[in-house]
């Protein structure tokens, strides 16, 4: 596996954290490494 891919798994376990409710930001970054901004879900397009 490439490091893209391991990434990309975390994240998504990362979002599923956020949305349990379970786990601040904070935690989520610690225990996963990835960036805040990486961590939180993409905003809605509300544009249209």
């Amino acid at each position: 596996m490439t490091n893209q891919v391991l990434k990309e798994g975390m994240k998504e376990v990362a979002l599923r954290m956020l949305a349990a409710d379970k786990y601040t930001l904070e935690e989520i970054v610690n225990i996963s490494g990835l960036s805040p901004e990486e961590v939180k879900p993409p905003k809605a397009d509300r544009s249209v």
